[in-house]
């Protein structure tokens, strides 16, 4: 299955950063092979100041090798081996009226001493975080998140709906991160599905991206915005980083356990600002995302 899954990404890949780069139309991703001293390495695709993306990156790894002792601890066990492969990406377009795009899809194994496994799983989603509020786009991101899941169980969508909700919740400020999407972890073989079915459902998760965040690109990308929408965006982007550096377990696992800071920090927009105390507009558009960022609604 690590081998399976390990060829699943690498092609995934592929394909996202050749239909970005082909939509973009000026810039090209630049590609940054690296090794990990305890045993594997990744690929890094970084897409910068283009025509459409501000900053972007579609990162795969497949790292393996003793577990250090924050994975033993977070774990609950005293020795053994890992293996872990996946694809994460985060998209920043320029204009204010594109939404910020996030997903990843992963695969993970733990071994005993002597090389036998012990335990595996998947886990990924993907979510949307718009700067202003369009919701034919956010109820055709979800319909393409409840397509994939319901081409499996009809359970699912609701389920990782819910759960992406309550994970991409910037706590601190009572508010969402975006407008979620799915968030999955740990789906591990059990009485009703194989892990040969949660492969399946993970890939028509990560198949399913380019046709749920494409489109709202194209609808979006030739919109004129003014400086104050860009300087919207750009304070909505502060709530982004607060999540990443403040929350999200991802990010403060890796800087934890010595992982790969440019990858680690990749997801962090370039242009940022955090302005004292700031108010949208009373019956504004800048009000009227967080009213919904206050309260998830459905969507699908």
């Amino acid at each position: 299955m690590k081998t399976k899954f390990n060829h699943y990404i690498k092609n995934l890949q592929d394909s996202i950063t050749q239909k970005l780069a082909d939509l973009d139309g000026e810039a090209h991703f630049k590609e940054d092979l690296w090794e990990r001293s305890g045993g594997g390495g990744g690929c890094t695709r970084i897409i910068e100041n283009g025509g459409i993306f501000e900053k972007g990156g579609v990162n795969i790894s497949a790292v393996h090798g003793v577990l250090p002792e924050q994975m033993k601890a977070y774990f609950n066990i005293k020795s053994g081996n890992f293996f872990a492969c996946g694809l994460s990406l985060v998209l920043h377009p320029k204009n204010p009226f594109i939404p910020t795009v996030h997903a990843n899809w992963r695969y993970f194994e733990l071994y005993d001493d002597v090389g036998k496994l012990k335990d595996q799983w998947f886990g990924g989603g993907l979510d949307l975080t718009p700067y202003y509020l369009f919701e034919e786009d956010v109820r055709h991101f979800h319909q393409r998140c409840k397509n994939a899941c319901d081409a499996h169980d009809k359970e699912l969508y609701p389920l990782y709906k819910k759960k992406c909700d309550e994970y991409f919740w910037n706590g601190h400020r009572e508010e969402a991160r975006g407008v979620g999407g799915l968030f999955f972890d740990y789906l591990r073989p059990d009485p009703k599905h194989s892990v040969q079915d949660w492969y399946n459902f993970v890939t028509e998760v990560g198949d399913s991206f380019l046709d749920a965040y494409v489109p709202i690109v194209e609808r979006r990308k030739s919109m004129k915005f003014t400086a104050s929408q860009r300087k919207w965006q750009e304070i909505r982007r502060g709530r982004y980083v607060e999540f990443n550096l403040l929350h999200d377990k991802g990010t403060l696992f890796g800087l934890k356990t010595n992982g790969r800071i440019e990858s680690i920090l990749m997801s962090l927009p370039p242009h940022v600002q955090w302005e004292y105390n700031h108010q949208p507009q009373e019956n504004s558009k800048e009000e009227e995302l967080l009213n919904v960022l206050r309260k998830p609604r459905p969507w699908a």
